[in-house]
């Protein structure tokens, strides 16, 4: 039986059982974490999140997580209640108290806070946002590469709920996980409304063709971080790199495939819907980007 990974596996690390948690201006043990049963974000999921990676004491690409972030909130009409710098502080607050300075992830949860009633309407959340920092010992790692399953589910249109939007309605990418793993794979791959090859349901996705790496257009997919820094190593080292619209065919025939993300960096996908994607684990491109990858962050962390 070939076993289940995930896009975000990690190394099991017991000083995770003791962590402190940030919640509402308070660091509190993990046992004694608590929001509202009234929080607007268990009720709806109404609010935004990033998730960070921690290396060398510095928080990778925190500029762009902190720009995406304020974005989302802006886009959702949702109070902050601090400025980047406010949010830089807890953040620094919460890695201190944890004393964790690399091969950390934090997870940064911002919802329209306590509802004064069940309801959906949001001037019902009358006492700011609630904020919570999840801050994690949390080190990589994968034994093999990844299995994807095309689903029917797609991430839709700008006018539904835009897939730009790193909101804590998670729902339609859960259904897809589900989906594929019911197919017997790790993660789902998922198209966009035209029927084009989009994402994955965690994870932003790219194939290898004849040298040359493609990846869609973006306009249905979520603007991953990594995603943009995997485009822009390409620019910069000369690795021949488009994004454009492809079908599930143009995929199968792949010489390589891999996904993105803010955890995982660069995972090598191996197979999808049953066919096997190109001849070893981890293709020779698809290696060179992770090399680039990597001495990008120790620049990144001088």
């Amino acid at each position: 039986m070939i076993e289940k990974i995930t896009t975000h596996q990690s190394e099991e690390d017991s000083r995770n059982k003791n962590i402190l948690i940030y919640v509402d201006g308070k660091i509190i043990p993990r046992e004694k974490a608590t929001i509202s049963v009234y929080d607007s974000g268990f009720m709806l999921g109404d609010g935004v999140w990033e998730g960070l990676r921690l290396f060398n004491g510095k928080w990778i690409f925190l500029e762009e997580h902190l720009e995406r972030l304020f974005e989302a909130a802006l886009a959702i009409d949702l109070d902050i209640c601090l400025d980047k710098n406010g949010v830089k502080g807890i953040l620094e607050e919460t890695r201190a108290a944890n004393n964790m300075h690399t091969d950390a992830h934090a997870r940064l949860m911002i919802t329209r806070g306590k509802k004064v009633k069940p309801f959906q309407h949001p001037s019902l959340s009358k006492s700011g946002p609630t904020i919570v920092i999840i801050m994690e010992h949390s080190k990589a790692v994968s034994s093999r590469p990844i299995r994807l399953s095309t689903v029917p589910h797609v991430r839709g249109l700008p006018m539904t709920q835009d897939p730009k939007l790193n909101s804590h309605s998670k729902l339609n990418c859960v259904l897809a996980c589900i989906a594929a793993e019911k197919a017997g794979a790790d993660e789902a791959l998922m198209l966009d409304i035209n029927g084009f090859v989009n994402t994955t349901n965690a994870c932003n996705f790219f194939i290898v063709r004849k040298g040359v790496v493609w990846t869609s257009t973006g306009d249905y997919c979520m603007n991953g971080i990594t995603r943009q820094k995997v485009i822009d190593i390409c620019h910069k080292n000369k690795i021949p790199i488009v994004e454009k619209n492809f079908s599930l065919v143009e995929t199968y025939g792949a010489s390589e495939a891999f996904v993105t993300g803010t955890f995982g960096a660069q995972t090598p996908v191996r197979e999808i819907d049953g066919r096997v994607i190109g001849e070893t684990d981890l293709g020779p491109i698809t290696k060179k980007i992770q090399s680039l990858y990597k001495d990008l962050i120790v620049r990144e962390t001088l």
